[in-house]
């Protein structure tokens, strides 16, 4: 499975699970290795970096994961399709009560 494909499959669980979805299509003038996806349904927001299977993640991505791990309430992924069995767990998980 390419990574684009893969990142269609995602797109489209997180949508029909209530996810609003953030891809920038055109990387060229946006910030270097930033996450592919970014993933918001309260009180939860994820940066998400795909790879195809044998991807290999750049020391540039590796530190945008790292530093946004580093923050209070947000989440940073990497995500292979061999993940999607988790993927689809934490896509599909009901909302925190409390929530909005």
């Amino acid at each position: 499975m390419s990574e684009k494909e893969f990142q269609a499959q995602v797109v489209e669980l997180a949508r029909l699970t209530g996810w609003l979805c953030y891809h920038t299509h055109d990387s060229r003038r946006s910030a270097a290795s930033f996450p592919d996806l970014v993933l918001v349904r309260p009180p939860v927001v994820r940066f998400i970096e795909l790879k195809a299977g044998t991807g290999k993640l750049r020391p540039k991505q590796r530190a945008w994961l790292d530093d946004l791990k580093d923050c209070e309430s947000v989440e940073a992924h990497l995500w292979r399709p061999s993940d999607w069995d988790r993927i689809e767990e934490m896509l599909t998980r009901p909302r925190k009560r409390g929530a909005a």
